[in-house]
């Protein structure tokens, strides 16, 4: 219930106390006369009941005490004893001497209850601030993503799958008691029987045991118990059930996209400089103030290109504005990307994006032959026409010669990579022209000055992982992890306008605003 509570704000008295003892220039106090952190508040609000429930928290002293969280790298427990003692602390939060502190719990329920979705439209209101003051233009963005070591110990095959196991057990102990004590003598008979053989065989018996604890309890959401129990306690079975089939189908030797931890089952395997178990941080970032545009949290193994139209879809559905152009690593090269960014029926964004360098061609190139307008024909420089293909993903087709058709070509030897083949086979993509286009791009001086331009977003990034240790994630779940990573973009961004601030840096395009104006003096004075 979202009305009056413990946290006794400042009165008039003891802020004129605190503004005497905190200097002028402490980055806390100029924090506070720039940003308007009640902007936030209707936000924060709309997650708390007007009516019912016990009396809430102030929302906004609680994002006040996430944002010291994260500025000085403190836990939730650290943050609120140190506000017990540290005046500039109790300034910025508005907490006057009288008040009892928060218990450090509340701040992992006030993230709970605010969620993602919340924290990413806090995060755009910050950046529409920064609007406000002129310090965001939509010429570039510069977008990158480095990995988060996620919060867990990797087991072997053999333990993932008990702890499958056991996990699934304990989810049904509360509506099937009696067969999940016979379920733990079997697996404990198991265990000793399989202990001195190898780990084929030790692994072998425990899925087979997986899958036959699944064989019933893929029967129990239907049955009356089921619907009797506790919801908490119906969907903790939920989920324990899909993580085990996940488990089980991740044993077929082609699956890629396998569970690494039932503790934290949306982590993944992914390759970032070594093999990691965890996350990838995508971020966009203006070039221009070095402000962070958008951020996401995606699996390690997360299509980390593709993000990029999700990043700038998102800052354009917040802010109304219109992205003019985009710099990003290559894994943008992917012709369906560069298609849905550039195209006047997409995105109409610019891409600067590094191509694969590829080996001089030696022979006839796929671009020297010549696809029908149906897409069903090829013909050769040789003048030679085929429609044998082979369909294949992401818009690609394989043609093939027939071996009499280059029997007696002259153009063989310039054809055919080897003397001895019989035939050529040509790969014709559906977004060859965008790959073209890509290459033709990188040879232009707009190209270069831009990649000129790309490495702030790599600093960007090592600022969030190194000050403000984002490397390894403090929670599991990759909502949790991209709470945690809008939470940090958001202070970094508080730090970055106050720095554009004090140095006198605008792009604005008008005048700035009476609000704008007063804002810059006030930094000005630190």
């Amino acid at each position: 219930m979202l009305k009056a509570d413990e946290m006794v704000p400042l009165d008039e008295v003891e802020r004129e106390l605190y503004l005497e003892l905190v200097p002028e220039d402490h980055f806390l106090r100029r924090l506070a006369s720039v940003i308007d952190f009640e902007r936030f508040r209707q936000q924060l609000a709309s997650c708390y009941s007007s009516d019912q429930g016990r009396p809430a928290l102030d929302p906004v002293a609680m994002l006040k005490f996430e944002i010291l969280s994260r500025h000085y790298r403190l836990s939730d427990r650290e943050v609120v004893a140190q506000t017990q003692v540290n005046i500039a602390y109790r300034l910025f939060v508005g907490l006057s001497r009288r008040g009892a502190l928060p218990h450090h719990t509340s701040l992992t329920y006030f993230r709970q209850r605010v969620g993602a979705d919340r924290l990413q439209k806090i995060f755009h209101l910050l950046l529409g601030q920064a609007r406000e003051l002129g310090l965001v233009r939509d010429r570039l963005r510069l977008k990158d993503a480095t990995h988060i070591i996620a919060n867990i110990a990797i087991p072997s095959t053999i333990g993932l799958v008990s702890q499958t196991r056991e996990q699934l057990l304990d989810a049904l102990e509360c509506f099937a008691a009696e067969r999940v004590v016979e379920e733990r003598q079997r697996a404990e008979a198991i265990r000793q029987a399989s202990e001195d053989l190898k780990d084929e065989e030790r692994l072998v018996r425990r899925v087979t045991h997986l899958r036959a604890v699944l064989a019933w309890a893929d029967a129990v959401p239907v049955q009356p118990a089921f619907a009797q129990g506790p919801a908490a306690a119906q969907e903790r079975l939920q989920q324990a059930l899909a993580v085990a089939h996940k488990v089980l189908a991740d044993r077929e030797p082609k699956t890629k996209d396998k569970i690494v931890s039932v503790h934290d089952p949306d982590a993944r395997r992914g390759f970032h400089g070594d093999y990691y178990e965890g996350y990838l941080l995508d971020v966009a970032m203006d070039a221009d103030s070095e402000l962070i545009t958008g951020v996401n949290v995606l699996p390690a193994n997360g299509n980390e290109g593709a993000d990029a139209v999700h990043l700038i879809e998102q800052e354009e559905a917040a802010h109304g504005n219109d992205v003019q152009a985009l710099s990003m690593d290559g894994a943008g090269y992917r012709g369906e990307l560069l298609r849905e960014l550039q195209s006047a029926e997409g995105m109409k964004v610019d891409v600067f994006v590094p191509p694969t360098e590829r080996p001089p061609a030696k022979v006839f190139g796929p671009e020297q032959f010549t696809l029908s307008e149906d897409g069903t024909t090829l013909t050769c420089p040789g003048g030679q026409s085929t429609t044998w293909h082979d369909d294949r993903d992401n818009g690609t087709r394989f043609f093939f010669s027939a071996p009499t058709q280059c029997a007696d070509c002259p153009l063989r030897s310039q054809c055919l990579p080897n003397p001895t083949a019989r035939r050529r086979a040509v790969l014709k993509n559906a977004y060859e022209d965008e790959y073209r286009a890509a290459q033709a791009k990188a040879q232009t001086p707009e190209y270069a000055k831009v990649r000129q331009e790309h490495p702030r977003i790599e600093r960007k990034l090592a600022e969030l992982v190194r000050r403000h240790e984002l490397r390894r994630s403090r929670y599991r779940g990759i909502a949790r992890v991209l709470r945690e990573g809008i939470l940090t973009a958001f202070v970094v961004n508080l730090k970055r306008i106050m720095r554009l601030l004090r140095a006198g840096i605008s792009h604005a395009a008008d005048p700035p605003t009476s609000t704008a104006i007063v804002r810059a003096e006030l930094v000005g004075m630190g």
